[in-house]
C-alpha cells in the first residue's frame, strides 16, 4: 500500500514539474496584431467570455508554453480568468523601452504607427460642448427645444464624449447591424447602456444629448473601445472628469462672459490656472459661424493615461502632447435663438 501511495505522489509531482518546466517565464508585453481567441486552455480550446485580443493593443506578457512556443500567456484586464493563452502568430513580444518590468494592470494602451516603444499609455480626447451654441444649429433636438436659462447646460460645459485614440479606434466588437444603425443616425435602435441609477441621473445633467440618445451613440462608437469594457465605468469616469472641468476657472471664464467674446489666449490662461502650466496648450477650440457671429461650440482636450475610478484631469492633461489651438476667438452664446 505504501509503495502504491509513493508511486502516485511521484507521478503527480512529475506531472506538476513537467508543466512548470514547459511554461517558460517571460517579461515585457505582447502587442496583438490581430483579433485572436484568448484561451483559458490551449488543449481544450476553452474561452470563457469569448475573449479576443484587440488589434494594436498591448498586454502584459507572463510566459510562453514551451521554448519553441506556439502560445504566449498574457494578462487580459476584465477577463475571467484574466490569464489567457494566445497564438504567437497573433502578435509580437516586445520589451519596455526603459527596461522596466510590466506592472499589474498595465498593457491597456495601443501602439501608434511608427512607434518603437514597447508600451504606450492609452490616449483619449475629451470632447465638451457649449450647449447654447450647439443648439443654434440643432433647434429640432429635444434637448435644444427644452433648454432654459436656469438649466445646468446654460452655464456649464456639457459632455460630448470621451474618445479613445487614435481616431479610427471605434466600434470595438460591435455587431455590423448596430454599426449600421449608428452610422445611419438611428440611435433609438441602439441598446441603452447599462448604468446605475445615480450614474444615469448625473449623465442626464452633464450630457443633455441623452434626450436624443447621444449616450447610446457614444457608447457604441467610442465606449466599446474604452480600457474597461463597462458602460458604467466609461460614463462614471467621464462624469468625474467633467465635474473637475466644471469646477475650474475655465468654466468660470465662460459663465462670466455669456453674450460676449473671449480669446483663445484667455481660455489657455484659465486652463493653466486650474490644471497647471501648459494645460491650455492641450486644448483645441472649435468655432462655428452663425450669421455675423463666430460662436465657440466645442473644446477638445487631449488626455493620456489610465482613467481610473478617481481620475486626475490635471495629470491626464499634463501627460498629453500640445495640439493646434484652433479658433483664435469666439463668442460665448446665451440660451435661445440669437
Amino acid at each position: 500500500m505504501n509503495r502504491i501511495f509513493i508511486a502516485v505522489v511521484l507521478v503527480a509531482a512529475s506531472s506538476c514539474f513537467d508543466r512548470a518546466a514547459a511554461d517558460v517565464p517571460l517579461a515585457g508585453y505582447f502587442i496583438a496584431r490581430d483579433a485572436c481567441p484568448a484561451l483559458q486552455s490551449i488543449k481544450k480550446e476553452t474561452n470563457p467570455g469569448a475573449i479576443r485580443t484587440e488589434v494594436n493593443r498591448s498586454y502584459p506578457l507572463l510566459a510562453k508554453n514551451k521554448p519553441a512556443a506556439s502560445h504566449y500567456l498574457i494578462q487580459v484586464a476584465n477577463a475571467q480568468p484574466s490569464r489567457r493563452w494566445v497564438a504567437v502568430t497573433c502578435g509580437e513580444h516586445v520589451f519596455p523601452a526603459d527596461g522596466s518590468a510590466p506592472k499589474p494592470g498595465q498593457g491597456a494602451g495601443g501602439v501608434g504607427a511608427g512607434e518603437s516603444e514597447a508600451f504606450e499609455q492609452p490616449a483619449y480626447v475629451l470632447a465638451i460642448s457649449w450647449q447654447p451654441a450647439f443648439c443654434e444649429a440643432k433647434q429640432d433636438k429635444t434637448e435644444c427645444r427644452t433648454q432654459s436659462a436656469d438649466r445646468f447646460d446654460a452655464s456649464h460645459f456639457t459632455l460630448h464624449g470621451l474618445w479613445p485614440q487614435p481616431s479610427n479606434k471605434s466600434f470595438c466588437h460591435v455587431p455590423p447591424d448596430l454599426v449600421a444603425a449608428d452610422k445611419d443616425g438611428e440611435w433609438e435602435k441602439l441598446p441603452a447602456p447599462n448604468l446605475d441609477a445615480s450614474t444615469r441621473e448625473s449623465l442626464e445633467e452633464v450630457m443633455p444629448g441623452t434626450m436624443s440618445h447621444l449616450e447610446r451613440h457614444e457608447w457604441i462608437k467610442h465606449g466599446t473601445c474604452f480600457q474597461d469594457d463597462s458602460a458604467e465605468a466609461y460614463f462614471s469616469r467621464s462624469i468625474a472628469l467633467m465635474a473637475q472641468l466644471n469646477g475650474s476657472k475655465a468654466r468660470e471664464l465662460f459663465a462670466s462672459h455669456i453674450g460676449s467674446e473671449i480669446t483663445n489666449a484667455a481660455i489657455k490662461e484659465a486652463f493653466d490656472a486650474s490644471f497647471g502650466e501648459g494645460a491650455g496648450d492641450r486644448v483645441r477650440v472649435a468655432c462655428k459661424r452663425d450669421g455675423a457671429r463666430n460662436l465657440i461650440v466645442e473644446l477638445t482636450i487631449g488626455l493620456v493615461g489610465e482613467i481610473d475610478d478617481d481620475p486626475s484631469l490635471k495629470e491626464l492633461i499634463a501627460a498629453s502632447k500640445p495640439t493646434d489651438p484652433g479658433c483664435p476667438r469666439g463668442l460665448v452664446d446665451a440660451v435661445g435663438l440669437q
